[in-house]
């Protein structure tokens, strides 16, 4: 075996012996990253200090009813943003009432409208806030 050839299979062993063993160390390293820190939603503090929550909705059929049509249409209107997919809508005694962050007030409306159609625009109490961009 000439010197060349040698040193080819030395450096052709030294490659596969760093691929087979580095690859555990790296796995190992990736594992003990810690994960990014939760960041807590945009309306977690407000939400502490409301009268009424969604979970306060009572049992009713019909109103349960009235919030399910209202969702559907929102969840339906793939032009809405995230936050606007994910409002809270309270109905109560036929009364809904929206709350949470959308991005803009062409989203709020639109929600507003949505639930209008539903309910009636007399039975519509919009607590929606326009989210503020950085």
């Amino acid at each position: 075996m000439t010197v060349l050839s040698q040193s080819l299979r030395a450096v052709a062993v030294s490659c596969a012996f760093l691929l087979f063993a580095g690859a555990p160390v790296a796995l190992q390293a990736q594992d003990q990253i810690a994960p990014p820190a939760s960041t807590a939603p945009d309306n977690s503090a407000q939400n502490k200090g409301q009268q009424m929550t969604a979970d306060q909705q009572k049992s009713d059929t019909s109103d349960r009813t009235i919030t399910m049509k209202i969702r559907r249409s929102i969840i339906a209107d793939k032009t809405l943003s995230t936050y606007a997919h994910n409002v809270k809508i309270i109905t109560r005694n036929g009364m809904v009432t929206l709350k949470g962050p959308v991005d803009s007030d062409a989203e709020k409306q639109t929600i507003e409208s949505k639930a209008a159609e539903v309910v009636g625009q007399d039975k519509v109490t919009d607590k929606l806030t326009v989210k503020q961009h950085a």
